[in-house]
């Protein structure tokens, strides 16, 4: 009767759902004493992994809830093993348990998803899977949360038969350090199931294993096509199917225009019409390359040089508004330059009736394989604060990927709004301020300008913005000027591409009530490496890494604890394209191999995984043979005038090898006072030379330019 039952569910729900398993060699490798750890979406999942996992598994469920009349006729597909997970003599006796045979399953979350994502990971199952020695076999449901039978209603398009799949990744065990005892021992247990859980969530995700329209074709499934995605100053929301039917015409006038396979410059602001020029483009098979219009012509023709671009594609609004046209004149003596608005004509009821028909039947006729996902997605350039800029060129699948790392690790809905005021040739704008929201059904105001501190606050006051990416400077500024109730609505505020300030973060806490997420990343790495999360956060550090990234600390000389940071995963770069070997793709490559890059910066690794960035390996100076990290000079000078602007630089010192030398907005600034302030600190920890300067030089991202810093003070030093 029960094998019949099972074998009848299994075909009902097959066909009800669509469902697909994957991974059942994991299962059979995993042993015969096994713990199963899953997410848990829906009501639907003790069902889903009753009729569809081999054997007749038990379930470890609380007492409470097993004893419901609704889940019993479920429950006699398998066995029940009733706990308390509150009860210490209840998790005993689920370790006796399972040091027997047993296939018992758990959900570590302890309750449904409300948010779709994981939530909680109870300390409790890793300390079960770590003093029973069972081996611990994740498994991740997914598309059950869009079910009816998930906790998720209006937070999701919830539908009546949404595919749903199971995947069984490879087991695993938690061996807890040596020494380490009660609550120690519990949570060292608990922060590694946490770890298994996430990187099994980012393992099990194959979206990134695809091209970036395909995903945003995926998105309109998921979400629907009516729904709102992306909007500006100058265009009403945008909905899905909006967007793909103009990416779509868009992309037929562009076909004849350019070549598979060619680097397109991009010279546009955050705007809605952009985000379509990029895709179109990304469609086509065309390499979009977002030039830094901030750095002016020569700047743009450097990049143009490097990665080869022959056809710039800008708009005559923008050059108007931006008041580049000096810049767009000697630009277009190297380049084709075509205006959007010269495209756009040509536009005819014909062409847009045939977007629409093929924005509906895309799934009929659309082929993945035209483009693959380990083809060029787009070139970023790097900052140049430290020199000249190369060419970053990244696939499509490095972008989706640190898009699943991310999602990964934080909670991102359809019912959020992101505010993205970060210009879109810098990665952090790209990648997590325009191309996340599209892809994963966030709503996005594309602000023009973040140096607009006064106008971003109501901004985000007026669209209720829920997310905001931003780097400490912009931030900075914002608390400033903003009312204490303009960000009344956020969930998240994110900063990366520089250092927090401390006094930063006090002043988002105290006016604002928000804890703002401090990450880490670099162009190359697309850009996230690491972020503090919701669920694991530490004050000073800038998170844990990425799922699926490995990483190496080379030692360095004169460094007492950690070291320069080597990092490899699959959001790192395709390569680089660089100035003086124009157009030729160098893949990444560090001292520990292919694959592996370099960050250039000196980082500290604690027990639980979370980062502190000690400064860039390039921004310490050897005094009198010690190594001082100018980073740290910096935030002396934070910690003393905190709301100037500093930029310490290095120069030559005939005696000591190096001076430092501080360029500061702070007018009564002076060696001797810093000095004072910061008692305990070593001389050669102080800077020898202190400039006061109207502003201290700044790229358009918000960072410090120490390039011009480093020029300034040579300058000011004689």
């Amino acid at each position: 009767m029960y094998v019949l039952l099972k074998l009848f569910l299994q075909k009902l729900l097959s066909f009800v759902y669509r469902i697909e398993v994957h991974g059942l060699e994991n299962y059979h490798k995993a042993g015969d004493r096994v713990l199963i750890v899953s997410n848990h979406t829906s009501f639907l999942d003790p069902l889903l992994l009753g009729v569809f996992l081999p054997d007749r598994i038990t379930f470890a469920i609380n007492t409470l809830i097993s004893q419901r009349w609704w889940l019993k006729p479920f429950l006699g597909l398998s066995h029940v093993f009733p706990m308390d997970p509150t009860h210490p003599i209840s998790l005993k006796a689920l370790i006796h348990h399972l040091q027997q045979d047993t296939k018992t399953v758990i959900f570590p979350e302890g309750r449904i998803s409300s948010t779709g994502s994981l939530m909680k990971i109870f300390d409790g199952t890793g300390m079960v899977a770590d003093k029973s020695g069972a081996m611990i076999l994740p498994v991740r449901i997914d598309g059950a949360q869009y079910t009816h039978f998930s906790k998720l209603q209006n937070i999701v398009r919830l539908r009546l038969f949404p595919k749903i799949s199971i995947t069984i990744l490879e087991p695993a065990k938690i061996h807890s350090e040596p020494g380490l005892t009660g609550k120690n021992r519990r949570k060292y247990s608990g922060h590694r199931l946490a770890d298994i859980m996430t990187e099994m969530m980012f393992a099990s995700s194959h979206q990134f294993k695809q091209t970036i329209f395909s995903a945003l074709l995926d998105a309109r499934i998921v979400h629907g096509g009516g729904h709102m995605i992306v909007e500006d100053l100058e265009r009403k929301p945008v909905s899905y199917d909006m967007l793909i039917t103009q990416v779509l015409v868009l992309s037929a006038l562009l076909q004849n225009m350019t070549q598979k396979n060619e680097h397109i410059g991009i010279m546009l602001p955050n705007a809605v019409k952009t985000s379509v020029v990029i895709l179109a483009l990304q469609k086509l098979g065309r390499v979009p390359a977002m030039l830094n219009f901030s750095t002016g012509s020569a700047g743009m023709c450097s990049a143009c040089r490097t990665a080869q671009i022959k056809t710039v594609f800008t708009s005559r609004r923008f050059v108007e508004m931006a008041k580049v046209q000096h810049d767009a004149d000697a630009l277009a003596e190297h380049v084709n330059l075509v205006y959007l608005e010269d495209v756009a004509v040509n536009v005819t009821l014909k062409d847009k009736l045939r977007g629409l028909w093929l924005s509906k039947t895309a799934a009929f006729w659309y082929k993945p394989e035209d483009v693959s996902p380990q083809q060029p997605a787009v070139i970023l350039f790097t900052s140049g604060s430290e020199g000249e800029p190369k060419g970053v060129m990244l696939s499509h699948e490095n972008v989706l990927a640190n898009h699943n790392q991310l999602r990964a690790r934080i909670s991102f809905t359809a019912q959020d709004t992101v505010l993205n005021f970060l210009p879109m040739f810098h990665s952090f704008g790209f990648t997590i301020g325009t191309m996340l929201p599209i892809l994963t059904g966030m709503k996005t105001f594309f602000y023009p300008s973040p140096l607009h501190f006064s106008v971003v606050p109501e901004i985000a006051y007026e669209i209720d913005a829920t997310i905001m990416f931003g780097t400490n400077t912009f931030l900075s500024a914002y608390a400033k000027k903003a009312h204490a109730y303009d960000f009344y609505s956020m969930r998240y505020v994110v900063a990366g591409a520089e250092k927090l300030q401390e006094t930063t973060r006090q002043q988002w806490s105290e006016k604002f009530g928000i804890r703002i997420l401090e990450g880490y990343g670099a162009t190359e790495t697309t850009p996230v490496t690491s972020v503090n999360t919701p669920l694991d956060y530490k004050q000073g550090s800038v998170g844990r890494f990425m799922p699926a990234m490995e990483y190496q600390l080379e030692p360095v000389p004169g460094i007492e604890t950690g070291g320069k940071l080597h990092v490899k995963g699959p959001n790192i770069m395709l390569g680089y394209l660089l100035p003086d070997n124009p157009g030729v793709l160098v893949p990444p490559e560090s001292l520990y191999g292919k694959g592996w890059y370099d960050t250039g910066d000196i980082v500290d690794i604690d027990d639980d995984g979370f980062i502190t960035i000690k400064g860039r390996s390039k921004r310490f100076a050897k005094i009198s043979g010690e190594m001082v990290s100018l980073t740290a000079v910096e935030q002396l000078a934070s910690t003393a005038w905190p709301e100037a602007q500093h930029a310490v630089v290095s120069l030559p010192d005939e005696r000591k090898g190096e001076q430092l030398v501080l360029l500061t907005t702070r007018k009564e600034a002076t060696a001797k006072h810093l000095a004072e302030v910061s008692q305990g600190v070593h001389a050669i920890s102080l800077p020898r030379k202190v400039y006061v300067v109207d502003a201290v030089p700044v790229l358009a991202t918000g960072k410090t330019d120490y390039q011009a810093s480093m020029e300034l003070a040579q300058k000011l030093l004689g």
